[in-house]
């Protein structure tokens, strides 16, 4: 449990919109894999196998990260809330199955303040890694 809780408002404006995730603001503490900008852009989750047991690892992974929550979950989607150790700043993060891609797109964005210090990456990048190895 955080020390103290910045977790700031949950976001309306998060979910599949035309397949798509919402596109970052013009903040640097947002990455998406589906955003055309290059500063936001970051390569989806990609998996072997099918794409059922694609979305069971990274449940798994999500599980095992021990500060992610998962608050929607569908057959194609999953939005997850991570918070952080000392302050409890939240992160929104969503996946997105594409199964004709074999891919699983990602948006990972700091619900407050403008920078990250790089956070939502390296989270997405860690996730990355742990499905390879799954």
């Amino acid at each position: 449990m955080p020390l103290f809780s910045l977790s700031g408002q949950r976001p309306t404006t998060l979910g599949l919109k035309k397949n798509q995730l919402t596109p970052c603001p013009n903040t640097p503490n947002c990455v998406c894999s589906q955003d055309p900008d290059p500063g936001h852009q970051i390569d989806p989750l990609t998996f072997e196998g099918s794409a059922k047991e694609a979305f069971a690892k990274l449940k798994t992974i999500l599980a095992d990260t021990g500060n992610a929550e998962i608050i929607q979950e569908t057959r194609n989607y999953i939005y997850a809330e991570f918070t952080s150790g000392l302050l409890g700043f939240v992160d929104d993060v969503e996946f997105s199955l594409d199964n004709r891609a074999k891919v699983i797109q990602v948006r990972s964005a700091s619900r407050l303040g403008k920078s990250d210090l790089g956070a939502n990456r390296s989270r997405v990048k860690s996730i990355q890694k742990k499905l390879k190895k799954a």
